[in-house]
């Protein structure tokens, strides 16, 4: 007897006494009552629809300039679709046609600096899996890169038997339109320093990489780069290989450090090389300023308006179920057991 209740102690498999095992730890367990409920929706409204009013006073305060000009600068006699479009993918296309197109542009409200001067692409997937796959973030970054091109930049990888670089669809795609600013025949300057992420000037692109054989190919497919210029201060090219995901997207060009004033005529200079016309993209030029919470932008303010709205409105009806037909916190008559006693 003796034996076989020591070995039957010995393999019982009931753990040791503790109160984590046996949930004996101190919880905190709230009870949702209805004045609790009431009170928390009735808080997420009072914080949340002040935020909303706002963040839409602060997108209201931002002065923003947006002229699309790739149908005027890319001049066509036809009316019918079919034909102009052919007609703007020839003009862009030869390289003998002027490009240069002004456009004159009326401030509406006095626009403190800095200004920011974006261009803005519509149609434009940069999102697409092989057209973001296409680059080599090693090669920007190191001079001694020796390795395999072909699977990560094809086609746009090799001139010959000498590497691109920058390689790859992203970079081969660079935008070259250029913009020049005046105001009654005297140059705005634009300051295109610092446009760039300061991460990528620092880390992601070598100071020692220089651009080479770029756009040396059969085939062009945007702008080219200076190669006397190492990587780090290749902005435009930092800016253009921060890939978008929608397929409306806007990238900053430079900042204009000047105040414009209500009713100025700002004069542009536009250079317009780059072919949005084969797949019937748009091109813009935009001009804005900024607040506390960035650019134009509701949606921010708008969704906290609902968010509180409905919080508001949640706690007005609970209040309303509440006083005209209350009934008593905790009433067992109301569980499923006696609601329905035949199911047992």
């Amino acid at each position: 007897m003796g034996e076989g209740a020591s070995s039957s102690s010995k393999k019982s498999r009931k753990p040791d006494y503790s109160r984590f095992t046996q949930q004996e730890l101190p919880a905190c367990k709230p009870i949702l009552t209805p004045q609790w409920v009431v009170t928390v929706f009735i808080f997420l409204g009072i914080v949340f629809i002040p935020i909303g009013l706002a963040s839409l006073s602060a997108s209201e305060k931002v002065v923003e300039i947006v002229h699309r000009y790739d149908e005027h600068c890319a001049p066509t006699n036809y009316t019918q679709p079919d034909l102009a479009y052919h007609d703007r993918i020839a003009f862009i296309k030869n390289n003998k046609s002027n490009k240069t197109c002004i456009r004159t542009l009326t401030v509406p409200k006095k626009m403190k600096h800095p200004i920011y001067v974006y261009y803005q692409l519509n149609n434009f997937y940069q999102n697409h899996r092989r057209y973001v796959k296409s680059r080599n973030d090693e090669q920007l970054r190191d001079p001694n890169f020796k390795g395999d091109l072909k699977k990560t930049c094809a086609p746009e990888d090799m001139n010959g038997n000498e590497p691109v670089i920058p390689c790859g669809l992203i970079a081969w795609s660079l935008f070259n339109d250029t913009y020049g600013f005046s105001i009654k025949d005297k140059g705005l300057p634009i300051n295109r320093k610092n446009i760039s992420w300061p991460s990528d000037r620092k880390h992601k692109f070598g100071s020692k990489v220089f651009p080479k054989n770029f756009q040396k190919g059969s085939l062009t497919g945007g702008g080219a780069l200076n190669e006397s210029i190492p990587m780090s201060e290749q902005e435009d090219l930092q800016v253009w290989l921060r890939t978008a995901a929608l397929p409306v997207f806007r990238k900053l060009y430079g900042k204009i450090e000047h105040d414009l004033e209500a009713n100025e005529n700002i004069t542009v200079v536009i250079q317009n090389n780059y072919n949005t016309y084969t797949f019937e993209g748009k091109k813009s030029l935009v001009l804005s300023t900024t607040t506390w919470i960035g650019g134009k932008n509701k949606f921010l303010g708008i969704a906290y308006l609902t968010v509180g709205g409905i919080c508001l409105f949640v706690a007005i009806i609970f209040i309303l179920m509440y006083v005209i037909k209350p009934r008593p916190f905790g009433d067992p008559a109301y569980l499923s057991w006696n609601l329905n006693p035949s199911g047992n």
